[in-house]
């Protein structure tokens, strides 16, 4: 049974003879009892017990009960076999649960008494994210991903400088026996609530804290100084194996020694060991800006002359860190997906020595106030590098600005192959592009030196994006209305950049399929519209089930400089289920009826294996109708007879669903 249950789960590749499960999916287990199961007078429950003090309303004790008939996305249990003395009971869990290793306990209860058994350590439970299941915030939906970003247990790790590029092959071994557990104490070391371990962006936050040993006695100690005495050279570790079984065997006592490279190895080895998709990232010239200015700020006195003890910001030939998938429903929409996460322990960040998770989104806009740490990676890989001059009055003047000297040739290893992957681009806008110079100069507005560029001689144009009636209909080509508005009485002229990108629900950003630059003449005092093609065609193959797009637009005014941008999300119009019952009149318990259901294609194509699912309380159980294909913009109408059970007003309800179309439903009032 643990085997069918790892591979359906994707943890076959652990090595320890322990029961491991990814949260929000189905598992099987047998439960043997000192005499058959009668479902008529014995009740039974399951407890899961995780952390020091379990507790209900914390999510830690977890009570399962037995149902007839499982839902999914909760905790319950159902007997699905019986076999004398034996039953076999399939488990759900939800995409929220908190993970880690649970004890497990068997109460039952019947005529004779209540019996609690509770089960060998060798029976714990260990509970994982699952980048697999739509109902976990870190699900990647694309299978060659998971496979690389979970379950590859090798990678790729570059270093060098940007015009010489080297790598070198990472063991990251996070299926290794002991490796589990090793992730679970780094999680208990930290002394953090394990209640608080369900959710992917705490649980990165205290990887990144606990890899580096700086204030929390954690995996690594980091050195610079090239004398590594009474430790291991950070060039010498090939993996990330060695350095963990040290570390666990030793009780916690930090390993000496690493470098970026080193604490990036050990993050990704930790993180897919949990769960969340994560690939290693190394950035080249990669600054480190220390003032939070999002610039490296280079000093020099009246006769251009460095001063040594102004100038603390530096640029690396190389920096390594991680990226993380996971949705941010903590953020606004467009914000999930890729996430930066940096253990290598050189800013605190709320007091500690960590970084992020921090979105790749933010970050390539310059949206430097969102969580966490964007203002220290934005710098990384996107900061101008200038020149100030002492003044004889001791105040400093800008001289010089040099650009895309920062955050060049941004590279992974690819999927399924052992090439570099360059993913700059989802850092930042091409350098020196008008998106790019909006998002440098919105975030150093931001910064401790929020003056560092020339403010707008004026902020006279607003911007609206205006969505009219109830939106774009699924299936069809439609327009998005800008609304621009001169308040000046002088003509203004905007450079706008607009792209529209599919969306998870989540807020995770799919793909990006339309992008348009164009430059608008704005009359004095005048409001001018602006019109933006949606296009079916360019869309429909990249549609996920809500239908969620979002509208980004980004634009400057030439004359004044002041800089426009926005966000805008919302949803394609799907067609609704037309239900009308007959006949005409008072329906009665006992008594047949039908109900009528109608719906149009509204699609160019032809929907293939359309299923229908109907019911309704009082009227008639769950049932599915499938009815096969639908013609382009093909009317279907069907019927369904059944007989009330219940007085009282109740509801029909019906739902409509095929590959290329979801979220069709309709109700009626009977």
């Amino acid at each position: 049974m643990k085997l069918k249950n790892h591979k359906n789960h994707h943890t076959d590749l652990y090595q320890d003879n322990i029961c491991v499960l990814r949260r929000s999916q189905t598992f099987q287990m047998w439960i043997t009892l000192s005499r058959p199961f009668n479902r008529h007078t014995d009740k039974l429950h399951l407890h899961l017990k995780t952390g020091p003090i379990p507790e209900v309303g914390k999510r830690t004790h977890v009570i399962v009960p037995l149902v007839e008939e499982l839902k999914g996305n909760c905790w319950e249990a159902a007997v699905v076999k019986e076999n004398d003395k034996r039953i076999k009971l399939s488990v759900n869990s939800p995409g929220t649960a908190v993970i880690g290793r649970y004890r497990l306990t068997v109460e039952t209860t019947c005529p004779n008494g209540l019996a609690i058994y509770t089960c060998n350590p060798s029976d714990d439970i260990y509970m994982l994210f699952n980048p697999w299941s739509k109902d976990d915030s870190v699900f990647l939906d694309d299978e060659e991903e998971r496979q690389e970003y979970v379950l590859n247990d090798v990678g790729r790790i570059y270093n060098g400088r940007v015009n010489q590029i080297g790598a070198r092959t990472w063991n990251y071994g996070q299926f290794d026996s002991g490796i589990l557990a090793t992730c679970l104490y780094i999680l208990e070391k930290s002394k953090t609530l394990c209640s608080g371990w369900g959710d992917p962006v705490n649980v990165v936050r205290i990887v990144s804290a606990m890899v580096n040993s700086n204030d929390d006695a954690g995996v690594l100690v980091g050195k610079w100084s090239g004398d590594y005495t009474g430790g291991t050279c950070p060039t010498f570790w090939n993996g990330s194996v060695e350095i963990l079984q040290q570390y666990y065997a030793s009780k916690g006592s930090p390993v000496k020694y690493g470098q970026c490279w080193v604490f990036g190895g050990v993050t990704t080895t930790v993180l897919r060991c949990l769960g969340i998709p994560t690939r290693t990232v190394t950035n080249f010239n990669s600054a480190h800006d220390t003032d939070v200015s999002l610039t490296i700020d280079v000093y020099v006195d009246e006769n251009m002359d460095t001063i040594t003890n102004k100038n603390q910001d530096s640029i690396w030939n190389f920096h390594v860190w991680n990226d993380c998938w996971m949705a941010r429903p903590d953020l606004p929409p467009g914000n999930g997906g890729w996430q930066a996460v940096d253990a290598t322990p050189q800013e605190t960040s709320n007091g500690i020595y960590c970084c992020g998770p921090a979105p790749l989104t933010a970050i390539r806009n310059g949206q430097v106030y969102l969580k966490y740490d964007c203002p220290f990676v934005f710098a990384e890989v996107n900061s101008d590098r200038i020149l100030w001059q002492r003044n004889a009055d001791g105040t400093y003047s800008k001289i010089f600005t040099e650009k895309k000297v920062v955050g060049c040739n941004i590279s992974t290893k690819a999927v399924g192959s052992d090439e570099r992957n360059d993913i700059t681009h989802m850092y930042k806008y091409a350098e020196g592009s008008e998106e790019e110079r909006v998002a440098v100069e919105t975030a150093c507005s931001y910064g401790s030196k929020p003056d560092t560029y020339e403010s707008p001689t004026a902020k006279d144009v607003t911007m609206k994006v205006v969505m009219e009636g109830e939106g774009p209909k699924l299936g069809s080509d439609a327009e998005l209305i800008v609304k621009f508005i001169n308040h000046s009485c002088e003509n203004r002229n905007v450079s706008l950049n607009s792209q529209l990108a599919v969306m998870y629900y989540t807020g995770v950003h799919k793909a990006t399929f339309q992008k348009e630059k164009r430059d608008l003449d704005l009359l004095p005092n005048k409001e001018t519209k602006v019109k933006l093609a949606l296009t079916y065609d360019k869309y429909k193959d990249l549609l996920v089930d809500q239908g969620a797009l979002m509208l980004t637009l980004l634009g400057r005014v030439k004359e004044t400089q002041q800089v426009l941008a926005t966000q805008f999300g919302f949803l394609l119009r799907t067609p609704d289920l037309i239900i009308k019952t007959q006949p005409i009149g008072k329906p009665v318990v006992g008594q047949k009826m039908t109900v009528e259901i109608s719906f149009i294609n509204p699609l160019p194509e032809e929907l293939k294996d359309v299923v229908l699912n109907v019911e309704g309380i009082g009227l008639l159980p769950v049932q599915k109708i499938t009815y096969g294909d639908i013609r382009s913009n093909g009317r279907v109408t069907i019927t369904k007879d059944f007989t009330p059970t219940l007085a009282g007003a109740k509801k029909f309800v019906a739902s409509l669903h095929c590959s290329q179309l979801t979220q069709v439903h309709g109700v009626a009032d009977i």
